[in-house]
């Protein structure tokens, strides 16, 4: 019987993590929860406290190595389990990693890569993709058929846009508008302005796709704000909650096999 596998993905604001009956795709999900990054230390005695200890973890980390020895803490104190974190490497499990140093490549970045191709390569033949993280910050990834990572854009995300804006111009602290075609007060103009930002940066990325491969990209978004951005998309987006913890599994899977 298979042991139970723990995933984490340590993003810029919030630790997410899930607890699955084994490690490899498709396999059941059996609990998964997220902390901000200041509640790292809850995690061993509050949400962690009841679960079935896993056999092995394997996660991402953008947030640096100082969280993640807290992260790592937590896990040794509550689990008899090595702690494993994916580092971008020039290839892996169906990606090739066209970065100019492929280890600097963020971590969350290489597996939404590898958990997208994943999930078009169960849907039907190899097609070129492009993939969306909405987080703190976006990224806005674009993959050849081949499983060639061709480059991406990294923009600020919509709160950082707004932090931005409030911070260097003078009276700009209003509430959270709404996303609108022709926006008649400030704040669903700051609310449009970002959104409107970012779907034109994804749509100029799927435009580049769809020239240098000749074909329609596949296209996913995953990320906290993903739900935001969807409606507003032109073209087919599959928004995809769960994309890195299933290139978390889809690695896993992979480095057990060889």
């Amino acid at each position: 019987m298979a042991s139970p596998f723990l995933a984490i993905d340590i993003g810029n604001t919030r630790l997410k993590w899930a607890l699955y009956d084994g490690a490899h795709p498709g396999a059941a999900l059996q609990a998964s929860g997220a902390e901000f990054l200041d509640h790292i230390e809850r995690l061993a005695d509050g949400p962690w406290a009841d679960l079935p200890a896993p056999g092995s973890m394997l996660g991402c980390v953008v947030a640096g190595d100082t969280l993640r020895r807290r992260a790592e803490e937590q896990i040794v104190e509550r689990f008899d389990c090595t702690p494993r974190w994916v580092v971008s490497s020039a290839a892996e499990a169906g990606i090739v990693n066209g970065y100019d140093h492929p280890t600097r490549l963020g971590a969350d970045r290489f597996v939404a890569m590898i958990g997208a191709r994943h999930r078009m390569l169960a849907q039907g033949p190899a097609r070129p993709m492009v993939v969306v993280l909405i987080g703190t910050a976006v990224t806005v990834e674009a993959i050849d058929a081949s499983g060639k990572f061709l480059g991406g854009l990294i923009l600020p995300g919509h709160g950082i846009m707004l932090r931005a804006l409030e911070s260097g111009t003078a009276g700009l602290h209003v509430p959270t508008g709404e996303v609108r075609e022709f926006p008649t007060n400030t704040s669903d103009a700051l609310t449009s302005g970002g959104t409107y930002a970012i779907a034109g940066a994804v749509e100029r990325m799927v435009q580049h796709v769809r020239s240098h491969c000749g074909e329609e990209p596949a296209c996913f978004m995953t990320g906290g704000a993903g739900w935001k951005m969807a409606p507003v998309m032109n073209g087919h987006f599959e928004l995809v909650e769960s994309l890195i913890m299933d290139g978390l599994l889809v690695i896993a899977r992979e480095r057990a096999a060889a």
